[in-house]
């Protein structure tokens, strides 16, 4: 392991959640590859099925990479929120991370915001 990885790894976390009025915001960072793509999936999914929100915001304001597991990340939290009707977006989308999300067709899926507001923490 690189050191830029050793220090993302033991530094913030790869998903920050915050919760307010049936809207679960997941605030991502660093990079969303096959290492970070599952224990970000893993700690919303806990949210999700505990507190089963109208509407998840998948908040891309600080990533600076995503590869496909990023978008199954994303495409498998659009199908678990049909499970109860909910929907998904996502903010702050950088526009190399927008295209790719244009070009795999996500944003058919979920709406794409430019602007997001802040929520409390879930803990």
């Amino acid at each position: 392991m690189d050191s830029e990885k050793q220090t993302q790894a033991v530094g913030k976390r790869p998903v920050q959640l915050q919760l307010k009025e049936g809207t679960l915001t997941a605030s991502l960072s660093g990079e969303i590859d096959h290492h970070t793509a599952r224990e970000i999936r893993e700690e919303i999914d806990l949210v999700l099925m505990r507190v089963h929100p109208g509407h998840l915001v998948m908040d891309f304001a600080d990533v600076q990479f995503m590869d496909s597991s990023g978008i199954g990340l994303i495409l498998g939290r659009c199908k678990l929120m049909q499970v109860w009707q909910g929907k998904v977006s996502i903010c702050h989308m950088p526009p190399k991370l927008e295209r790719l999300i244009s070009l795999a067709g996500l944003s058919e899926l979920c709406e794409v915001q430019k602007e997001e507001t802040k929520h409390e923490n879930v803990e």
